[in-house]
């Protein structure tokens, strides 16, 4: 789970007084209400949700943006791109280090993780994984100064044999100061891990932020819609969707050609489609284990099931919705950007515990009531799961205590000069009873537009 994330010199995030950076953070609070929202094991209570709330380009996007390119970084590398990615507003900051640190909770221990860069010159600086023992106390796993070439190695890392085989994996990076360490181990190194337990913390970390982070955009489908291989599982999806004020009412399960889903995509997916295709059959034909194989591929415009049997055959299906006549069915295509929105959305409904979902505008094409009926359905599932969810929004009805608490809600709000800032209402110490909502649009906590006079009016006409 994640307990806090901290960016400084990305976009529009620059650095707080005394060169701190900005943190956003899952720690609950000294709220004592909803306590069925916190995750608690008796040393640690985090949030299991959070609202982030701001204006039009205050920065909130930018926040998602930044836990994404971190994430990108550690499991692909820099991205294109990055070079121009440093907080802009000071000219300094060209050449200056950019900081993104995690901090998670992984298997009831704590770690922090985290890197600097100086983006513009593609070079990475320092780099350290720390496990966080409690009373201010921590234990140094791995860290390297990149500019000088100095690693060290502490904890369970310095396990007999194992420290010897980390120490040549450093050297052999030593004066490359374009990748991580975290990266490079997790490159061809499963028989490492399989030899040396204390060295899977390295996969372990790496997985968190690669799999167990999951971060998604509003025009991006937020999975890959596995839960929907099984059959079985498809009505429950349906029930859902209907139980939502979709209008949906029931669906039929469509058999359709191979040729045909592939005759009807763009040629890059089919071409991606039919490679999985072949790798897929010849590894259930080569592993006698593998009974079958499926895979779903959804756009806007398809939603298609495949299945793959030992003897290589192919089945593939479709899922049609009716709303009210049994015999009329419409394709997804076919379907509201609304109801497509939520059958986006179920796999956090879904979903089972060890994630953090994070949603950026999770109230697009989604109307206000059902925002709000997301969220508590949400919150109500997630009492008995170790989940997170985090999503920025615009949507002022989930301000409301009767469905939050105080330190779930956050907001980013800009500078004179241009720079975000990021807070929680926590700050504010409300009463359980005012009208944060109302407040909110006010200006009280910031995060709103401030507009000026689009066409001044001549008053002497």
């Amino acid at each position: 789970m994640l307990i806090r994330f901290n960016v400084k010199n990305f976009l529009s995030f620059d650095e707080r007084e005394g060169g701190m950076s900005e943190e956003f953070s899952m720690i609950a609070g000294k709220v004592r209400n909803k306590k069925s929202h916190i995750y608690d094991n008796g040393k640690i209570k985090l949030l299991k949700f959070a609202a982030i709330y701001g204006a039009n380009a205050s920065g909130k996007s930018n926040l998602i943006k930044a836990l994404k390119f971190m994430r990108e970084v550690v499991v692909r590398g820099l991205p294109q791109g990055h070079t121009d990615m440093y907080c802009k507003l000071d000219e300094t900051n060209k050449t200056k280090e950019s900081y993104f640190e995690l901090e998670i909770m992984l298997n009831d221990k704590y770690y922090s993780y985290g890197f600097e860069v100086i983006l513009n010159q593609s070079k990475f600086i320092s780099e350290w994984l720390v496990e966080l023992i409690g009373d201010d106390k921590e234990k140094v796993l791995f860290s390297r100064d990149i500019t000088s070439g100095k690693f060290e190695f502490g904890g369970d890392l310095q396990e007999n044999g194992l420290i010897d085989k980390l120490r040549v994996y450093a050297e052999d990076i030593q004066e490359d100061d374009s990748i991580l360490l975290l990266s490079t181990m997790n490159k061809n190194k499963k028989t490492l891990y399989q030899q040396y337990s204390n060295a899977k913390i390295l996969q372990d970390i790496y997985e968190w932020i690669y799999q167990g982070l999951d971060i998604n955009y509003p025009n991006q489908p937020i999975s890959d819609y596995s839960y929907m291989e099984k059959t079985e599982n498809v009505g429950e999806v349906c029930r859902i969707i209907s139980a939502f004020g979709t209008g949906i009412t029931g669906f039929k399960i469509v058999d359709v050609s191979l040729e045909k889903v592939l005759g009807s995509i763009p040629r890059s997916l089919r071409e991606k489609i039919i490679s999985d295709i072949e790798s897929k059959t010849a590894e259930i034909r080569n592993n006698k284990k593998i009974k079958e194989y499926a895979m779903v591929m959804r756009s806007n415009k398809y939603f298609f099931i495949l299945n793959i049997d030992s003897d290589g055959n192919t089945q593939c299906r479709t899922i049609q919705f009716s709303h009210g006549k049994e015999n009329v069915l419409f394709n997804i295509s076919e379907e509201s950007d609304g109801t497509i929105r939520i059958l986006d959305l179920l796999e956090v409904l879904l979903a089972g515990d060890k994630k953090t979902y994070v949603i950026d505008e999770l109230d697009r094409c989604l109307h206000p009531s059902l925002t709000y009926k997301f969220v508590e359905t949400f919150l109500q599932l997630a009492a008995n799961r170790d989940i997170q969810l985090i999503v920025t929004t615009h949507e002022s009805r989930l301000l409301d205590f009767d469905l939050l608490r105080r330190d779930e809600v956050w907001f980013v709000n800009k500078r004179k000069s241009g720079e975000s800032d990021i807070y929680s209402l926590e700050e504010y110490n409300e009463r359980f009873d005012k009208k944060i909502d109302k407040a909110y649009l006010e200006g009280r906590y910031g995060g709103v537009p401030v507009f000026s006079t689009v066409f001044p009016i001549d008053e002497r006409m």
